[in-house]
């Protein structure tokens, strides 16, 4: 299976507790098919008292989501799909295939 997403992306949820949100990609899990995205899926991760966080207590973080749930967004703001073809310079790009332009 491709991965249509990269660490960088604006991406939209389209499914399970998080939909409708957007955020940007941090990282990407090629192997287990996931992606941590800002803000989204957060999960409460209860801590202890350390150095760095000297209460300890319940923190938000996020969790990774499966790709098949993330849609990138086009610089239009629209989601859309991905789609890859050879530009002027021979190079392989991304593309929207909503509306044609060429995904940075």
């Amino acid at each position: 299976m491709k991965i249509h997403i990269k660490k960088g992306d604006i991406v939209k949820v389209i499914a399970g507790d998080s939909k409708g949100s957007q955020g940007k990609v941090l990282e990407v899990d090629v192997q287990k098919y996931r992606a941590m995205v800002e803000g989204v899926n957060l999960v409460s991760k209860h801590t202890k008292a350390n150095a760095k966080n000297p209460n300890g207590g319940i923190v938000k973080k996020e969790a990774p989501i499966h790709i098949s749930n993330l849609m990138v967004v086009d610089a239009q703001g629209n989601a859309t799909r991905i789609g890859r073809r050879l530009n002027e310079d021979g190079k392989l790009v991304r593309y929207s295939k909503k509306s044609g332009e060429e995904i940075k």
